[in-house]
């Protein structure tokens, strides 16, 4: 009969195997979420002003009816431009069915400031 082999010594776990080294770090999963970062912090601040545009026309006097429009307006087209914004941060095309999504803040303040 033969003498079996000792086993081999174990490896702490904490060590780098160099047989079989960790894969690199993706960079394109960080640049993803910098993106992502990045869109929804330029969206969220433009919106905010946009929809404190709107607001801020219902403490005008009824009596100003074109200035509480303006700023409606004025609040619309800077809806449009956080959401091309957010796309341009994507690298897509700012010229998309989406920018009407940007135009709600505006139409919904001039429907309950023209009611």
């Amino acid at each position: 009969m033969s003498t079996p082999t000792p086993p081999a010594p174990r490896r702490a776990r904490h060590l780098i195997d160099p047989a079989n080294p960790p894969a690199p770090p993706s960079s394109r999963s960080l640049t993803n979420v910098q993106q992502w970062v990045m869109s929804v912090l330029a969206v969220t601040t433009i919106m905010h002003l946009s929809v404190g545009l709107v607001i801020s026309a219902f403490f005008l006097d009824d009596s100003e009816v074109s200035a509480r429009v303006g700023l409606n307006v004025i609040g619309a087209a800077f809806g449009v431009v956080a959401v091309a914004a957010g796309l341009a941060i994507h690298r897509r095309s700012p010229l998309s069915p989406w920018l009407l999504l940007g135009t709600l803040p505006g139409v919904v303040g001039l429907v309950l400031v023209l009611a």
